[in-house]
């Protein structure tokens, strides 16, 4: 197909051998870019500025006049700036997470540094591990062999010479070093790549973003991402639309993430186990994370064609029961390779843990016994559209209330014991310490050193069990606080935090270090079973859910349609006002839309986040504005209600602001001055130059306490009916609970198998 570029400075005549370099899929949709006749690029302007509206294939029109225009000819035009540089990117996906990890990681030289001293420690570890096998004489080093008829040893007589050392070597030693330099040789081309990427990134940034490296620390991702932008409209890097939202740019950036999310939030992907004695465990590591992000984004047997395009077969109903059945083959035979490697991944695993905990544990002993949040957790507390740096900000703000939570739990009879031992160790450890300091010749005793620093540490482990004094047991208050920052806590334990099964779910999601160690340790074993005879019985869940919950968006491709935060296709009216659910039973047209809700209120807090994130985007769906407009007008409403009446028992204001009680002196304060002259009833005059971050985070906390106060309030209004049969049947499809009875539950069970894909946000699914 031949272009014709035109400068918008000045007329330039067509060139008929000027062949487009790029390839005519843009990344942003699945469909080809096509000539367009001479009355089509008049409406071309009016096309791409849509959102989120699939894209339609332009009619072909005639053309009146003797003017005679090529048909394979199509007319691009180019900004006089830069031109040749930013305009039409290929893959913007790729572009704008590199753009978002050079602005997190602090810029070009950090980068690279960072992934160069990686290669070096990938090296040191395995150079030393081989230096320990094979290259020292361990009888000579503990004293067992005397040579030169002394018995004072140097190192230098323990090692082996590199001759002795090589000729030691076996079979799997030389199998592993084998292995070990293919890694490490393609890590090395892939930090090459990186630097050219980078590099260019780079140029981005100084060039057309007008940023220097220097100044990267001094700028927020969202200053970064309000010129990128602004370079959109200027240079057209994504041509199917004139001006990118921020939604299209989090899209970009969090594509595969949102789905991930989205499974984890409708339990397909099978990461809780039964385990005799221990009940349900969850399991989830990096590696096994690892392995299904191969399969299901961007693996050679991915369902996406490329990274922003799913294929078109898991568009089919037709296919389902062929995919499935090649993706359940695919599932097999990465778990058989996970098998084959695993004894040399478990080996890595033990001897990275080991060289990267060792001196901490030495030097803290208790610092395994410090908790962190598990993968899985951050899955499943993490909103849709939510970027990194944005969920771990959250997450730290939280640390605090949930490890003062889960301490506050202490078993009397292990305290007793964990006294007694510490007592005994701490003794001895005194004792040997002090003779140590009345006579160093104690040192040259066999094992001395070695019993000092096990007692040492015996000593402060013994510490983790033992309660503080200074706790004081108020679980509600500090699982309240802990919902205040993580945003999503089950409905199930609302009133129940002071018992021991909340304490052992909530600590699935805030692990000790040292259980994920343990999980890190067993994932190179654990990871090959569960591929084999857990995932891979649900492939045809998992067709049928890309089918199902895919859509395709003007400018950035198929995206999960859980990401769009479309409360009228996937809210909850559990977590909704009154008024959004009059203004939801009915599409534009008046017809009734079919939708899956997103569990624990997802869709719904994840919209308001996004939108005291973003506080410039505007929703494009209608149904999104209504709902964030009717929850700021009733709690206006609540706060009128607050001046008028002396004990506001009904209001759910009034016990959202009890609940912020439990945030901590200088949290409340923020809450109350910053968020209530904010989000909630437009910023106040009391407020003086707030922190921009601050405000976000205190607005936040007090709008999941309000939303999860009207959530609980319409929970308690269904007691009177049968609320147990209620929540089946809203899981399978919400209208049911409107009238539908019995007949839409058996069918809601098959609209899963014959239900294609969605392909617009405001269209329902097509029935084939």
């Amino acid at each position: 197909m031949k272009v014709v570029y035109s400068d918008t400075s000045k007329a330039v005549p067509s060139l008929p051998g000027h062949q487009k370099t790029s390839s005519t899929w843009e990344s942003g949709g699945s469909r080809p870019i096509v000539p367009l006749p001479p009355p089509e690029r008049s409406r071309m302007t009016a096309t791409i500025d849509t959102s989120y509206q699939p894209l339609q294939p332009y009619g072909v029109e005639h053309v009146d006049g003797d003017e005679e225009t090529p048909q394979d000819v199509m007319i691009h035009v180019v900004p006089e700036s830069g031109r040749a540089r930013w305009n039409h990117i290929e893959d913007l996906d790729s572009f704008f997470v590199r753009t978002y990890h050079y602005h997190q990681k602090h810029g070009f030289v950090c980068m690279m540094v960072q992934e160069c001293l990686e290669l070096l420690q990938f090296v040191s570890v395995v150079v030393f591990s081989t230096f320990l096998f094979h290259c020292i004489d361990y009888q000579i080093l503990f004293g067992d062999k005397v040579i030169n008829g002394t018995s004072k040893i140097t190192f230098n007589d323990a090692v082996l010479s590199s001759q002795e050392c090589v000729a030691s070597f076996g079979a799997i030693t030389w199998i592993g070093i084998l292995v070990a330099v293919i890694f490490w040789f393609l890590r090395a081309v892939k930090v090459v790549y990186h630097l050219f990427q980078f590099w260019d990134i780079k140029i981005f940034f100084n060039t057309a973003l007008k940023i220097n490296d220097s100044d990267l620390d001094n700028l927020t991702w969202h200053e970064v991402q309000r010129r990128v932008r602004d370079v959109q409209r200027e240079q057209q890097m994504c041509i199917h639309k004139r001006d990118l939202t921020e939604l299209d740019i989090y899209h970009r950036i969090l594509r595969f993430k949102n789905y991930m999310i989205a499974m984890v939030n409708k339990s397909l992907l099978p990461v809780k186990l039964n385990i005799p004695l221990l009940g349900e465990v969850v399991f989830l590591t990096r590696g096994l994370k690892y392995n299904l992000e191969m399969l299901l984004f961007w693996g050679p047997w991915a369902p996406f064609e490329n990274n922003w395009h799913l294929r078109e077969d898991f568009k089919k109903v037709s296919r389902r029961q062929d995919l499935s059945q090649q993706l359940s083959k695919h599932i097999m035979w990465v778990g058989i390779a996970n098998f084959l490697l695993c004894p040399l991944i478990l080996l890595w695993q033990i001897l990275y843990s080991f060289f990267n905990y060792a001196e901490v544990i030495k030097r803290e002993p208790g610092s395994l016994g410090s908790r962190r949040w598990s993968i899985y957790g951050r899955l499943y507390l993490r909103h849709f559209n939510e970027l990194d740096h944005e969920l771990h900000a959250r997450l730290n703000r939280a640390y605090r209330p949930a490890s003062h939570y889960m301490n506050i739990f202490t078993s009397p009879v292990m305290a007793v014991f964990a006294k007694f031992i510490g007592f005994i160790a701490g003794a001895l450890f005194a004792v040997l310490v002090v003779l140590t300091l009345w006579d160093d010749d104690l040192l040259k005793i066999e094992g001395m050193v070695t019993t000092i620093t096990i007692l040492g540490a015996v000593a402060a482990g013994a510490r983790i069990f033992i309660p503080d004094e200074n706790l004081v047991w108020c679980p509600e208050k500090l699982m309240t606080a802990v919902l205040a920052h993580v945003h999503y806590l089950p409905d199930s334990w609302r009133g129940q935090a002071h018992t021991h099964r909340v304490r052992n779910e909530f600590s699935q999601v805030f692990q000790y270090k040292a259980a994920y160690l343990v999980e890190e340790l067993l994932s190179p074993i654990i990871t090959p079973f569960i591929l084999c005879f857990r995932v891979r019985y649900r492939a045809l869940d998992i067709v049928d859910f890309y089918r199902n919950f895919t859509v395709e968006v003007v400018g950035v491709g198929d995206v999960c349609s859980f990401a769009q935060m479309d409360v009228r296709r996937h809210g909850n009216p559990l977590w909704q006002t009154k008024s959004v659910l009059e203004s939801l039973d009915h599409t534009e047209d008046h017809k009734p839309v079919e939708h899956t809700p997103a569990e624990d209120g997802k869709t719904e807090l994840s919209l308001f986040h996004f939108t005291h994130t973003n506080p410039e985007w505007n929703p494009p769906e209608e149904s999104q504005q209504n709902f964030v407009t009717s929850v700021r007008n009733h709690a206006r409403r609540d706060a009128d209600d607050l001046t008028q009446v002396l004990e506001p028992v009904n209001n759910a204001l009034f016990s959202s602001l009890q609940s912020v009680s439990s945030l901590g002196e200088e949290q409340r304060q923020d809450t109350v001055n910053n968020s209530l002259g904010a989000s909630v009833f437009g910023r106040g005059a009391n407020v003086q130059n707030p922190n921009p971050i601050d405000l976000t985070a205190a607005d936040m906390s007090l709008s999941t306490l309000y939303l999860h106060e009207l959530h609980q309030r319409h929970v308690s209004q269904l007691d009177s009916q049968d609320i147990s049969l209620g929540r089946s049947l809203w899981q399978q499809f919400p209208h049911t609970l409107r009238g539908q009875g019995d007949q839409l539950q058996d069918a809601s069970r098959q609209a899963a198998e014959r239900t294609p894909l969605l392909t617009s946000t405001t269209k329902s699914p097509r029935k084939s």
